[in-house]
């Protein structure tokens, strides 16, 4: 063998394991991902995009070396679900309460990350937050707690409001938790509370039109998908009959709501992010802690309160972590 093509035969070799390490790295994993919002939904697509970029900042990359198999459940949870599992993925990411359960129902042994779960434990996904112990495991949102909160802004915001309507999906768990809390509130502030909304916008705005009938009346919109897909309908409905409405989220007030009190939703999508990382490299989801929200932001809209005759109190503003004009 001439000595140049031993050269070459060597080099070739030595740079097999180089070729085949740079293919290990590059293996191609497989995630679902379950979203219950409509597709074109701007915050469905802002939620998504917190997702990608927090797996993109760990160094997956979609196309590249993760496959990522999407399902818009809004009209069939369960089917969605189902085909999703079907699918074999290393790890899905479910985003709300409803998008779990019907994971759970599908799987016991695909690991789930899940984002927006308002309270994991009683919905029975895991067995402790600090131990999950099944393979479930992820961010939660909104503490029902938080039912309170939302009572005491809109008296804050609106102190004539005598009878609060609740916006709420009567067959999820966060809304009837969330509506007991809200109820529970209530007394303390001498309001009488309304169950509004139900299953579809038809409901929400035939429940509204006749809620805002009366007088000194007010809004509180629970974080359900039900809600999200139909927020514009809402706050066009608060702003149709004069009605100071308290949210859960700041998209809400950024699209003309009122007054929102909430965590950061996309801030939760991204952290979930490093879960699904931490799956794919080998950990266990039952290791994996439970997280919930520390801390919730506070936004007002001048100008809806403005149109609706609401001046905002001065102790009110200076808690405010962001006022649109």
């Amino acid at each position: 063998m001439r000595r140049r093509e031993f050269i070459t035969l060597v080099g070739t070799a030595v740079a097999w394991p180089v070729v085949a390490r740079g293919q290990q790295s590059e293996q191609m994993r497989r995630i679902g991902v379950l979203m219950l919002f409509a597709k074109d939904n701007p915050e469905t697509q802002a939620r998504i995009t917190a997702f990608l970029q927090g797996l993109q900042k760990l160094g997956w990359i979609e196309g590249r070396n993760l496959q990522i198999e999407y399902r818009w459940g809004s009209g069939d949870p369960q089917k969605a679900a189902t085909e999703l599992v079907g699918l074999s993925p290393d790890v899905i990411f479910a985003n709300s309460t409803p998008a779990v359960a019907a994971l759970q129902q599908a799987t016991r042994s695909v690991p789930i990350v899940f984002a927006q779960v308002a309270d994991p434990v009683s919905g029975g996904f895991v067995a402790s937050l600090a131990k999950p112990g099944g393979n479930i495991t992820g961010f939660a949102a909104i503490d029902y707690t938080v039912g309170a909160k939302w009572v005491e802004l809109l008296k804050e915001i609106a102190p004539y409001v005598a009878h609060v309507g609740v916006i709420r999906d009567p067959t999820t768990t966060v809304s009837i938790a969330q509506l007991a809390a809200i109820q529970s509130a209530a007394g303390t502030f001498g309001l009488e509370v309304s169950p509004l909304g139900g299953r579809d916008a038809r409901d929400i705005e035939q429940t509204v039109t006749e809620f805002a009938g009366g007088s000194n009346r007010g809004l509180i919109t629970v974080g359900t998908p039900l809600s999200i897909n139909n927020r514009d309908l809402i706050i066009s409905l608060a702003a149709r009959h004069r009605l100071p409405a308290v949210y859960p989220f700041r998209f809400f007030v950024t699209a003309g709501g009122l007054i929102s009190y909430g965590p950061d939703p996309a801030d939760r999508n991204r952290q979930a992010a490093g879960y699904v990382d931490r799956i794919l490299k080998g950990e266990k989801v039952a290791d994996l802690p439970v997280q919930s929200a520390t801390k919730y932001e506070l936004v007002i809209n001048l100008k809806t309160a403005k149109a609706i005759g609401l001046t905002v109190p001065p102790s009110l503003l200076s808690r405010t972590d962001e006022i649109i004009e």
